[in-house]
């Protein structure tokens, strides 16, 4: 983000919300509805739900499945039209792939 690097940045940014969304918990029907309002908890953190912890294999697969979605939308841009928003999709996807080939790379 200092170097003002634009492409790095919309490349992370939605990546840590893949990641964020990664690490949710599925809530059933009967969670989504329920107790009644006088029973429901009250106080700082109390309607909190527990999160995942994702293994470094998960993060990895979110990342590469992240930079596979951008590589296939550019390459589902063929009009002249979107030659530049195919580049930027490219160059996402690259900056993310040059996070999986390990430290110091990126």
């Amino acid at each position: 983000m200092r170097s003002r690097d634009k492409v790095a940045v919309s490349a992370l940014r939605s990546t840590l919300a893949a990641l964020d969304n990664a690490e949710a918990v599925p809530v059933d029907d009967v969670e989504l509805r329920g107790p009644a309002l006088e029973q429901s908890p009250v106080g700082v953190g109390a309607t909190e739900a527990t999160r995942r912890e994702l293994s470094e294999r998960d993060v990895v697969a979110v990342v590469r499945a992240e930079a596979a979605e951008r590589l296939e939308a550019a390459a589902r841009l063929t009009a002249p039209a979107h030659a530049d928003r195919a580049g930027q999709l490219r160059a996402e996807a690259a900056v993310l792939l040059r996070f999986l080939d390990g430290p110091g790379t990126a």
